[in-house]
């Protein structure tokens, strides 16, 4: 789907990426990661061919369409818009079709609300519906789970996991939440302004340079896995999984029964 060969480019006489390439292929998670100031933005505006490269190429599959959501959604607090709206910006697909892209991202109650009322979670799920009101063959996602709580991030990954399974679409994903991303892709690139290294998450958290970024418990970070068997309500309870829309008092009791004693999972954690 996109092919970014040697790609070199300069600010002055500073390299911001540095002979770097990058392959995404349909169905596939692709995740660039690296630590701030690494090129992990460029190289993805580049990609999307937004940046020119002082040298290399970047190549696109024909009729290639691309659905990009940004690290977060900026909204004068002052403008009257809401979610219905904000997706009519940039989509003529019907009120139909926004209902079910939302239910596909588990937002559909935010429809008719204010964007500036939605929590962090929930705006990163309507900027995923808008990307992919696109149908896109290339999702391109800059930090999807920012502002997001640590069991909303969980559940993002796993959502995008589902969208491709789903979807069949390549994934190019820049993040920097290693424990939780190395599990949920396919390829990882560890950028810093030049590829430290590349390869199946496994092989890469074990690479001196990968290490040497990131410290040496940066492989017991990596290697996280999580699963759980509950859902999230609208307001925030926990619920049953399934039953997450349902009306706050059918699962009162549940959810005082979880805010007292937390949060039930179930994974596995490899430590070092």
């Amino acid at each position: 789907m996109l092919q970014c060969d040697a790609l070199t480019v300069r600010r002055g006489e500073r390299a911001v990426l540095d002979n770097v390439s990058l392959t995404v292929r349909a169905g596939e998670i692709v995740t660039l990661i690296g630590p701030n100031g690494a090129g992990k933005t460029t190289l993805v505006k580049t990609a999307l061919r937004l940046v020119k490269p002082d040298q290399g190429s970047v190549r696109q599959r024909p009729n290639l369409s691309i659905g990009y959501m940004p690290q977060r959604l900026a909204v004068d607090p002052t403008l009257p818009l809401t979610v219905r709206r904000f997706l009519a910006l940039w989509s003529k697909a019907d009120a139909d079709t926004m209902r079910a892209t939302l239910a596909e991202v588990g937002a559909t109650h935010t429809f008719d609300r204010a964007i500036q009322t939605l929590s962090g979670g929930e705006a990163q799920r309507v900027l995923l519906a808008r990307a992919l009101l696109r149908q896109p063959d290339l999702l391109v996602l800059d930090e999807p789970v920012q502002a997001v709580d640590v069991h909303g991030q969980i559940e993002l990954f796993e959502l995008i996991g589902d969208i491709r399974n789903r979807r069949g679409c390549g994934v190019l994903l820049v993040s920097h939440d290693l424990h939780l991303v190395m599990a949920r892709t396919d390829t990882v690139i560890c950028l810093n302004r030049h590829v430290c290294c590349h390869g199946k998450p496994e092989d890469v958290s074990r690479h001196p340079e990968y290490v040497a970024l990131f410290g040496r418990h940066a492989e017991a970070l990596a290697i996280y896995q999580h699963s759980h068997d509950h859902a999230h309500a609208d307001d925030g309870c926990v619920v049953p999984a399934g039953l997450e829309h349902t009306a706050h008092a059918d699962h009162a009791a549940s959810c005082d029964h979880d805010h007292g004693h937390g949060h039930h999972h179930h994974g596995d954690h490899r430590h070092g």
